[in-house]
């Protein structure tokens, strides 16, 4: 059929020539932008000019290509741009790279073993205003290079004057965050097992002065005071069975190291938060376990505000910390929300306003 057939709505080879025809005698007498409103692709329909924006790319993956010097210095590089790619603000940027790339780094232990953990890994470095961006990857390369060491602050001060040098750049910051397991035993029956506390490590370079910070969640059990009173009197005066409400709690304890001390063993962190606040929540527990908690409990009933000063009061004790910061959150089994307080010593973690999700991140799962 070499015609337009209205029953079946079919179109011959001759009425696509006839129409083909028809649009590029249009198209070679009208002008770019008529073109391109009636429809980009015509162009293409014009002799000579079938691939002219369409260039004919290899879809298949070239197995055998090498990348040489001279086809890398060749390849674009926008981050490492000119200023006038900047877009928005021309300011300083503090902080900009990479957060939560993970590595297993080994780590010292107090007793002198070494244990090797998964850490999740941020590292930052500032940005003058001039500069359109940093090359994220060099980062990692970085951190890589020093990974094998055993980690201590020196090995993560060596990573962060790389940072610097290869960025060159004047602030920069690492943080590293993992979970370190410590083999504590029940309170009386003898079983052990291990706890796992989130720890992180962070050093920072501002202006040319360094700290390194220890952070540390530590989970207990808070019986509240007023509760605990209640209780015992409506046991005396009324002969009323009661329980005082206790819920489990979380501190996050962060420690800013002297300039002129070593070392500041997890444990030892962990040690003094266990004679600040003894009630921290058990691994292995039997019947005479449950029953020694509930007496521990008794005897340390603690208001959040409680927590607060006697971690500090711990803190303060400590001779190897200067600034420190202590967050408690007694997450309420009376009421639907929380209690929580705020402790600071010192420059370093003094601040006005409050991330939104600070508490919400004092939160075990178990």
């Amino acid at each position: 059929m070499d015609t337009f057939n209205p029953e079946t709505k079919s179109v011959s080879r001759k009425d696509a020539e006839a129409a083909l025809k028809l649009l590029q005698d249009w198209a070679a007498e009208a002008t770019v932008t008529e073109v391109a409103e009636l429809h980009p692709s015509v162009a293409r329909l014009l002799p000579g000019q079938e691939v002219a924006n369409y260039p004919a790319l290899a879809r298949a993956y070239p197995e055998e290509f090498t990348v040489d010097e001279a086809y890398k210095a060749s390849l674009p590089d926008l981050q490492n741009g000119p200023e006038s790619l900047i877009k928005g603000a021309k300011r300083n940027i503090q902080h900009v790279g990479i957060s939560n790339f993970r590595l297993p780094i080994r780590f010292h232990r107090r007793d002198g073993s070494d244990i090797t953990l998964e850490a999740s890994i941020t590292g930052t470095v500032s940005l003058e205003a001039g500069r359109k961006g940093i090359n994220m990857s060099r980062i990692m390369r970085t951190f890589y290079t020093h990974s094998k060491k055993t980690f201590s602050f020196d090995v993560i001060q060596d990573a962060l004057a790389d940072y610097k040098t290869d960025h060159d750049t004047f602030d920069a910051r690492i943080q590293m965050r993992f979970s370190f397991p410590v083999e504590v035993t029940s309170l009386r029956s003898g079983l052990a097992g291990y706890q796992y506390y989130d720890v992180a490590l962070e050093l920072t370079e501002t202006a040319g002065e360094k700290k390194r910070i220890i952070h540390l969640d530590y989970v207990y059990s808070s019986t509240c005071p007023c509760s605990l009173e209640l209780s015992e009197h409506a046991r005396q005066v009324r002969g009323q069975l009661a329980t005082p409400h206790s819920q489990r709690s979380v501190a996050r304890v962060s420690a800013v190291m002297g300039p002129s001390e070593d070392r500041l063993w997890f444990e030892d962190l962990i040690d003094i938060c266990r004679k600040a606040v003894p009630t921290e929540t058990q691994v292995m527990v039997k019947r005479e376990d449950e029953q020694a908690f509930a007496e521990l409990n008794a005897a340390n009933p603690i208001f959040v505000e409680d927590a607060a000063r006697l971690f500090a009061e711990g803190m303060q004790n400590e001779t190897r910390v200067e600034d420190f910061r202590v967050i408690a959150s007694h997450q309420e089994s009376l009421h639907s929300h929380d209690a929580v307080s705020v402790l600071t010593e010192g420059d370093t973690f003094l601040s006005e306003s409050i991330d939104p999700k600070l508490f919400s991140t004092l939160f075990h799962v178990g």
